[in-house]
C-alpha cells in the first residue's frame, strides 16, 4: 500500500508549487532588477529557484514510481527513503541559501510534523541554526553603515566566524569596549527586499488554500502575516520586544532574556549580551525528569508571557532555546512577537472555561462563532464542535498528568490541515481571524516541542496558576520558585507585569 504524504510534506511541495506559478505569472522583464547578497532576490528568481526545485522532485518522483514498481517490498522502503532523502536535502539547500521568508518554511517543517521520517527531519532540521552564513565581508559591511565603523573598532574583540545563521541573519560572538561578551545578530543584505517579494506572492499560496478551505478569509489572514513578518526585518523593534520580555523576566529563577546593548543596536544589527547552553537536543536525550523540567518552563513561559504581559514570542522553535546546567531555560530572537489587547484574551480566556473548566458546549459554540472560527448555522453538533477543538485543550481538560508525544504532535497538525479524517467538513468551514494567526503557533510549535521532549506534567494544574481567571497557588517546584521570586520583587518595589 501506498505511504500517505504528511501534511508538511504537503505544505513544502505547496511552496514550490507556488513558486512554479508566480513564474508562469510573471516574466522577468516585468520585474526591476535588485542584485545583493542574498541568492535570488527579485520575484521572479525566487520563485524560479522554488519551482526548480518543484521540477527537479517532480521527475526525481516519476523514476522513483518506475523503478518501485519492479521492486519487492525491502527494496521498495529502501527507494521510498532514498527519494525522500533527496528531497529534503534539495529543499534544504535551495532555502537555506535563499534565506528569508521561504526558509522558515523548512525550518518549521523540521519539528512540526513528528510523522516525517528522521532522515527527512534531520536533513532540514539543519536550517535551524546552521544554514550557509554569508561571507565576513558582508558582515562588516554591514557593522559600518549601522555602526559607523569597522567591527574590529567598534569593538574590542570581533569573531568573524558566526556562531548561528539563520533565515534573516547571522550572529556573531564579539566584546564590547567596557568588557561585556555579547552576541551581535547582523541582517543578511538584501534579505528585505527578499522578504518583500516572497510575502507579494503570499496571496496567491492562500488563494490556493482557499479551494480546500472555503471558510478561510485570506485577505486579513494574508495582511496579519505580512505584518508579523516584515517586522522581523526591524531590529530595532526586536531590540524593543526583547527589552520588555528581559525587564519582565529580570531575576527569574528559570527564565533568562538577554538583556539588550541600545548603544550597538540598530534596524540592522541586534546586540545583546551572551547567552550561553547547551542546545535543545541536547536536552531531548536527557532523563525523563530533565525532559519534563524544560518543557514545563517552557509551558510557563509562553503563557505567562500570554496572559500577564500579553505578549507572545511568536516563534516557538527548538533553535531559540539554550539550556544551562543549573536549569535554566535562555530564550531567544523577539523577532515575531505579537502583542495582544484585553478583549483577545478575553476571548482566550471564554474559550478556555467553556471548553476545560465549565464544560459549556453550546457556550463554546457561540464564542467561535462570534470570533469568526466557525460560521454560525454550521451543521456539525454541539458535540461535534467540541469533540474537533477539544483536541487543542486535551492537556489541560482535568487535573492529573499528561504526556505530549510525538502523535498528538502529528494529530495536532492533521486536525488543522488533513481534511480526509471525520473532521473534514469542519476543518473546510473553519476560517483563521487575524488574532489567531499568530496564537496558533501555540498548537503548531509549542505542543509539537512538547512532544519531542515527551514532557510530562500536571499542565492544568500548572495552567490554574497562570489563567488570571482561576490565579491558583503554585502546584509544583518551579511554581513555588516563581511565586517567591514574583513576591521578592515586590517587596523590593520593583513588581513585575508577570504577577
Amino acid at each position: 500500500m501506498e505511504r500517505p504524504i504528511r501534511p508538511t510534506t504537503i505544505a513544502l511541495l505547496g511552496v514550490a508549487a507556488l513558486g512554479a506559478v508566480a513564474v508562469w505569472r510573471r516574466r522577468p522583464d516585468d520585474l526591476p532588477a535588485a542584485p545583493g547578497p542574498v541568492s535570488g532576490r527579485t520575484s521572479w528568481a525566487r520563485s524560479a529557484r522554488l519551482g526548480a526545485v518543484g521540477a527537479r522532485g517532480a521527475g526525481r518522483y516519476a523514476a522513483h514510481r518506475a523503478r518501485r514498481t519492479f521492486a519487492d517490498a525491502a527494496r521498495r522502503e529502501h527507494l521510498d527513503m532514498q527519494f525522500q532523502m533527496q528531497t529534503a536535502e534539495d529543499v534544504a539547500a535551495a532555502l537555506g541559501d535563499m534565506k528569508g521568508a521561504l526558509m522558515k518554511v523548512g525550518q518549521m517543517a523540521s519539528y512540526l510534523d513528528q510523522g516525517l521520517p528522521e532522515p527527512v527531519r534531520e536533513a532540514l532540521s539543519q536550517l535551524r541554526s546552521d544554514a550557509p552564513p554569508m561571507a565576513p565581508e558582508l558582515a562588516a559591511q554591514v557593522i559600518r553603515e549601522e555602526l559607523g565603523g569597522d567591527p574590529v573598532s567598534v569593538f574590542a574583540e570581533w569573531d568573524p566566524v558566526p556562531i548561528a545563521a539563520a533565515s534573516i541573519g547571522q550572529v556573531h560572538r564579539a566584546l564590547t569596549h567596557d568588557d561585556r561578551a555579547v552576541a551581535v545578530k547582523v541582517q543578511y543584505p538584501g534579505v528585505a527586499a527578499a522578504i518583500r517579494s516572497d510575502l507579494a506572492s503570499a496571496g496567491l499560496l492562500f488563494s490556493g488554500l482557499g479551494a480546500a478551505f472555503p471558510g478561510l478569509e485570506p485577505g486579513p489572514l494574508v495582511e496579519e502575516l505580512k505584518a508579523r513578518l516584515t517586522e522581523e526585518l526591524d531590529y530595532a523593534l526586536e531590540a524593543r520586544n526583547q527589552a520588555l520580555f528581559a525587564a519582565a523576566y529580570r531575576g527569574h529563577p528559570f527564565i533568562h532574556v538577554p538583556e539588550v546593548v541600545p548603544a550597538l543596536s540598530t534596524a540592522r544589527v541586534l546586540t545583546t549580551e551572551l547567552a550561553t547552553g547547551e542546545p535543545f537536543e541536547a536536552v531531548t536525550g536527557a532523563d525523563q525528569a530533565t525532559r519534563d523540567r524544560a518543557g514545563e518552563i517552557l509551558y510557563r513561559f509562553v503563557f505567562r508571557s500570554l496572559y500577564r504581559l500579553r505578549a507572545f514570542n511568536g516563534d516557538p522553535h527548538p533553535g531559540n532555546y539554550l539550556f544551562a546546567p543549573d536549569g535554566t531555560v535562555t530564550f531567544l530572537d523577539f523577532g515575531l512577537v505579537k502583542h495582544f489587547h484585553g478583549d483577545e484574551l478575553a476571548v482566550f480566556s471564554d474559550m478556555v472555561e467553556a471548553m476545560s473548566t465549565t464544560r459549556d458546549p453550546a457556550r463554546f459554540r457561540g464564542i467561535v462563532e462570534r470570533v469568526g472560527l466557525l460560521p454560525a448555522g454550521h451543521p456539525a453538533s454541539d458535540a461535534e464542535v467540541i469533540d474537533y477543538f477539544g483536541h487543542f485543550y486535551e492537556m489541560v481538560d482535568q487535573r492529573g498528568r499528561f504526556t505530549f508525544t510525538p502523535e498528538y504532535a502529528s494529530e495536532t497538525m492533521r486536525r488543522i490541515f488533513d481534511q480526509s479524517g471525520p473532521y473534514g467538513e469542519i476543518q473546510k468551514a473553519a476560517n483563521l481571524p487575524p488574532s489567531f494567526v499568530i496564537i496558533q503557533r501555540i498548537n503548531l510549535g509549542l505542543y509539537a516541542i512538547l512532544g519531542e521532549l515527551g514532557a510530562t506534567g500536571d499542565w492544568r494544574a500548572i495552567a490554574e496558576e497562570l489563567w488570571p481567571f482561576v490565579d491558583a497557588p503554585p502546584a509544583t517546584e518551579l511554581g513555588e520558585q516563581e511565586h517567591d521570586w514574583i513576591e521578592r520583587r515586590r517587596t523590593e518595589g520593583d513588581p513585575t507585569p508577570l504577577a
